[in-house]
């Protein structure tokens, strides 16, 4: 298939509906009533003209990919057409007269061919170019809106299945059940260390619950949702987990989607065993290049299939691929795993 620069997916389809008709009516009027007069004329000149208005079709895409390029954005949309324009006129006059030539050469055209000719040639390719410009740049603008709208759609898309994801992971009979029986322990053993622990789940859960609108959340709310959620955690495996904290104060300011630290905390229990003689060990820190890394020391299960622990960490890259052009990035040394989760600035927030 035929190789075009690609100003819009509908380059093809334009040079075809444009170039057909348009090389009948430049011939009509490079010939005029010599055009049909022999059948050596539309043989030669019907297929010779397309090819040479399809190439020069092509060099033209050429020369609009790199002006938008060099002037890209909808600020730059003037000062780039009418460059364009100018510069596909000049073009346009020098192709007409090669093409003249060539027909000259090969005996359809002769010496006493009227000079009007040539130039209503000229003025008809000249609206062509200015008509194909104003399109292709219509085309490509409608084109970007509807990607940008398909992003927007993809990334809240993304992140309501995140929430589900979390909430399924989190809010469901296991963990709850899990929730309330170490309540229960506790309740037996420790009435007031029944009642903290009472109070970091509601804490737990409201924030997860309430937190459904926000596509950013600073860094700052994250780790006190972390810490309660940890604290329940802790209820239940005891010395066997250990959370260690050191963020700056400046990148608590930062934001990062809702819930992200839970996704990796979460993913990191789901993957390795446990115990009192061997803890997992997780550290949330800052790496001082306006990202956190959240790293522990690698104690691999045998797992039987995918939990939802991975699939909320794999949503949780493609959101971040969506709203960043700061990729989450994964290292696993075999002895420790570290994943670093860029923070966004609030000027950088994608509006969902």
């Amino acid at each position: 298939m035929l190789k075009l620069p690609r100003y819009t997916t509908r380059d093809l389809a334009i040079m075809l509906w444009t170039m057909i008709p348009f090389s009948i009516l430049l011939n009509v009027i490079i010939f005029g009533s010599d055009m049909f007069s022999s059948i050596r004329v539309p043989i030669i000149a019907l297929p010779g003209t397309f090819l040479f208005m399809a190439g020069s079709f092509i060099l033209y895409g050429h020369i609009a990919v790199a002006f938008r390029q060099r002037l890209p954005g909808d600020g730059n949309f003037l000062q780039r057409t009418i460059m364009m324009i100018l510069l596909f006129l000049t073009i346009s006059a020098l192709l007409i007269f090669l093409l003249y030539k060539i027909y000259h050469l090969i005996g359809l055209v002769g010496d006493t061919r009227d000079e009007n000719n040539f130039t209503w040639a000229y003025i008809v390719t000249g609206i062509l170019n200015i008509f194909l410009t104003f399109l292709n740049e219509g085309i490509y603008r409608f084109e970007n809106w509807k990607s940008n709208l398909k992003e927007t759609e993809e990334l809240k898309m993304a992140y309501k299945q995140s929430q589900l994801i979390g909430l399924k992971s989190q809010v469901n009979p296991h963990f709850l059940f899990n929730s309330l029986n170490s309540l229960s322990g506790l309740i037996q053993e420790d009435t007031e260390q029944a009642e903290k622990f009472l109070d970091e789940m509601s804490k737990v859960y409201r924030y997860m619950l309430r937190n459904d609108e926000d596509p950013l959340v600073k860094l700052t709310t994250e780790i006190q949702f972390i810490t309660s959620y940890f604290s329940l955690l802790k209820a239940r495996y005891g010395s066997a987990v250990d959370l260690v904290l050191d963020v700056t104060e400046q990148d608590k300011e930062k934001s990062l989607p809702p819930l992200s630290l839970q996704v990796v905390v979460e993913n990191a229990l789901y993957q390795n065993k446990t115990s009192k003689q061997s803890p997992l060990q997780i550290t949330i820190a800052s790496t001082g290049d306006n990202k956190i890394v959240i790293k522990n020391n690698v104690q691999r299960k045998i797992l039987t299939e995918t939990g939802d622990q991975e699939t909320g960490l794999d949503n949780l890259i493609k959101k971040y691929q969506l709203m960043s052009d700061k990729p989450v990035e994964i290292f696993d040394s075999g002895t420790e795993r570290r994943i670093i989760l860029p923070l966004i600035s609030r000027k950088e927030e994608v509006v969902a």
